[in-house]
């Protein structure tokens, strides 16, 4: 019997990008007030959407895969970038843990987009 190692995931930058930005942000929003607690729960939700879904895309077929990438994880993460952008103008966050944070997401966004064009050229060439 061959054994397919289904954590290939954990190998891509983009996966441990999502993992630090997960932490991060939970790190980050544990020092917010009570009265956030809606907006605490809903950054917690998307950074862990964008890693999770990745994680269970990649165990799925291949269009399943670029769907998960395309229209989950990307979503989330441009949601979490957002709110990200909100804390900063809401004076929640630092100026340098902005900077830090909007440069994680991007950088993610980034290699989600290339993660995708991959797939898909992977896609049509079977």
């Amino acid at each position: 019997m061959t054994y397919i190692n289904n954590e290939g995931y954990k190998k891509l930058i983009v996966w441990k990008n999502c993992c630090e930005l997960r932490k991060k942000v939970y790190d980050i929003t544990k020092k917010f007030p009570k009265t956030e607690y809606r907006r605490v729960s809903q950054m917690n939700d998307a950074a862990r959407s964008a890693k999770q879904n990745l994680q269970e895309g990649y165990k799925s077929s291949l269009p399943k895969y670029i769907n998960y990438v395309s229209n989950i994880c990307r979503p989330s993460l441009s949601e979490l970038h957002g709110d990200i952008e909100d804390c900063f103008e809401d004076d929640l966050i630092s100026k340098e843990e902005f900077e830090d944070l909007d440069s994680l997401c991007k950088r993610t966004d980034y290699l989600f987009v290339k993660l995708i064009e991959g797939l898909v050229k992977k896609l049509r060439s079977k």
